[in-house]
């Protein structure tokens, strides 16, 4: 008989920590993971000197708010790691409280509706976005909790002395996940089994409708931050009033002030036509989170949400006057997160960058141990001959009938400077020399088309391996099928172009810069997890008006070619710009201090639809 999930449980530990082990040991040796700053937002919409480049302790006070993009487990290891080199301390024991809403093992789809000038576009998540979008886990709840529990003993790791954390489950997994906890937190730190109800969602056919999510409530220690949070309690029409108690009255009836139990009915899930809504799927209301954040912090206190979503904590959290750091491996998310905050005039924050999506796939792929192995694979897909001597680098190959070479990139990096020098030298090196280098990458970062720039285009090519390969690969006993069928595609890097900035004096300390968007090209729709039918619409959209398919763009007007201060932002949706939801504003004006003995530079990032981000770079 197959185990059953009790007897997987102690399994699961003991891999679990494992697994931990070798992150430490990680963290103590010199491969480190760090957080690239890739943005600098200054939500509001003016000019402001705010940021000075370096970062003093948390206790100081340049402290800066933090959005990252990445899988969560690489995250907290940069987190607890700090980096010297930027000056962002370690946050091993300075979060107070931590609140997670992770997948609940639902084996739901969440698929993203774009909606362009002419239509709506529906795309679906690509073995990329999986773990931010699907609950689909390839053995189920084993797996699911198997991916949780490293997750949750670095969180530990992160919390203060006086800290706690709730994590958000329903049904599917809560008495699995509870196990967990009490392994890595201890029975003795469970607080509460907080309850929420609530009335809308489905009805019960077969059963009693499910209308409530669990949350659990731990702490790190018996001393921890605890604000006791008062509701109001209302008489039942037969119950009688008590004379130590005060009573007052509200269009819903009489009622008392009490403390807030473990069972909250007050706070409903947010309606379809809710103001709050942002477009996320599992959104979670403002209330909610307001009183979690209120009960078990201080202001002033660090907030942290490693699978972040629409953005609520943070959201909440930077109006509570709590300092937060919120994480998402979607981009999407990142994109939803990145506009409600600005939308709300949040407080400057980083825009940071971690791993890449690729490097957890490839690490949970059985068709391939090592990356050479997959590399000889892509060369085959694209029509090269690997080299097989076993002296011969294994992600090498050349372009059948040609004097062309062809590198391939490993999953677990971003391509990007240094991978191109590399490809460029053995161009010149390898064999006695070769006409061009193709170079195959996985994820880039995000500078990356203006890397380009700097090389010969005739000798250095950079192309993307489709971002849903490896789910290809695993969904096909042999790649021969794939070779066959011919339906691998490997296209060119998105780009973007600006028009010449205009520079207009205003006063003798401030000039006026105009920056118009010229053109964008996307790279091909075959890349993108579409159907026919989507890719069709979206070819007319690209061929019609490519600047619609700009979500977001922002400019620094004074770029150090080392961090992106963004002083002016636009995205659609955005009313104080202009009323067209479909599209940004091509055109930006931003006031900027005069600069005397030297060149200005103009930096512009763009991010589509689809997530992908273009930089291009002006001197003027």
């Amino acid at each position: 008989m197959p185990e059953s999930l009790i007897e997987l449980l102690p399994k699961i530990v003991a891999e679990g920590k494992k697994e931990v082990e070798k992150i430490f040991e990680r963290l103590e040796s010199n491969n480190k993971i760090t957080l690239q700053t890739n943005e600098y937002v200054l939500p509001v919409r003016k000019e402001s000197n705010l940021f000075t480049g370096k970062y003093q302790d948390i206790n100081g006070q340049n402290w800066f708010n933090r959005l990252c993009y990445g899988d969560n487990l690489m995250v907290m290891q940069a987190l607890l790691t700090g980096d010297k080199a930027t000056g962002l301390p370690s946050m091993r024991g300075q979060i107070d409280l931590i609140y997670i809403d992770p997948p609940y093992d639902s084996k739901a789809d969440y698929r993203t509706k774009i909606t362009l000038p002419g239509g709506d576009i529906d795309l679906k998540p690509t073995v990329l976005e999986q773990f931010a979008y699907s609950d689909t886990w390839k053995d189920g709840t084993v797996s699911y909790l198997k991916n949780l529990y490293p997750r949750l003993y670095l969180m530990r790791e992160l919390l203060s002395d006086k800290g706690s954390i709730y994590i958000h489950v329903d049904w599917h997994v809560g008495h699995y996940v509870k196990i967990l906890m009490d392994e890595i937190f201890g029975k003795d730190n469970f607080k509460n089994e907080v309850i929420w109800c609530y009335k809308s969602g489905g009805v019960g056919d077969k059963g009693y409708a499910k209308k409530h999510d669990t949350l659990f409530f731990y702490s790190k220690n018996d001393d921890f931050i605890f604000n006791i949070q008062k509701e109001k309690s209302y008489m039942m029409p037969w119950s009688g009033k008590n004379p130590a108690q005060t009573y007052y009255t509200d269009e819903k009836g009489t009622y008392t002030i009490v403390n807030v139990k473990d069972y909250w009915t007050d706070i409903g899930i947010l309606a379809t036509s809710s103001f709050e809504r942002v477009g996320y799927a599992t959104q979670k209301p403002e209330a909610l989170l307001e009183r979690i954040i209120k009960a078990s912090s201080n202001e002033n206190s660090i907030v942290a949400d490693f699978y972040a979503g629409s953005g609520t904590t943070g959201a909440v959290a930077e109006k509570l006057g709590r300092r937060w750091i919120m994480s998402d491996l979607g981009k999407p998310a990142n994109m939803i997160m990145r506009k409600r905050l600005i939308d709300q005039e949040a407080k400057p924050f980083l825009y940071q960058a971690v791993g890449d999506y690729q490097k957890e796939t490839f690490a949970n792929t059985k068709e391939f141990k090592r990356v050479g192995d997959l590399s000889q694979v892509v060369l085959n897909l694209y029509g090269a001959t690997p080299f097989f001597d076993d002296d011969m680098p294994k992600n090498l190959g050349q372009l059948k009938d040609s004097r062309t070479l062809v590198y391939v990139d490993s999953p677990n990096k971003l391509t990007g400077l240094s991978t191109l020098k590399k490809a460029q030298e053995l161009k010149e090196s390898f064999l006695g020399g070769w006409n061009k280098v193709i170079v195959l990458g996985w994820n880039f970062v995000f500078d990356i088309a203006e890397i380009i720039k700097q090389f010969n285009p005739n000798q250095v090519e950079v192309l993307v391996i489709p971002p849903d390969l490896l789910s290809q690969l695993s969904k096909n006993s042999s790649y021969k099928k794939l070779i066959e069928n011919g339906k691998v595609r490997f296209a060119s890097l998105q780009y973007l172009t600006i028009k010449e900035p205009l520079v207009k004096t205003i006063s003798c300390d401030v000039e006026e810069i105009t920056v118009e968007l010229d053109n964008y090209v996307l790279l091909s729709p075959d890349a993108l997890p579409l159907d026919e039918k989507n890719k069709e619409a979206l070819q007319a959209v690209i061929a019609r008006e490519p600047l619609a398919l700009i979500e977001y763009w922002s400019v620094d007007p004074d770029y150090d070619g080392m961090t992106f201060r963004s002083k002016w932002q636009d995205y659609r949706e955005n009313t104080f710009n202009d009323d067209d939801p479909y599209r940004v504003t091509f055109t930006a004006k931003i006031d900027v201090p005069k600069i005397n003995g030297r060149k200005r530079k103009i930096c512009v990032k763009a991010v589509d639809v689809f997530g992908f981000e273009s930089v291009v770079v002006k001197e003027i």
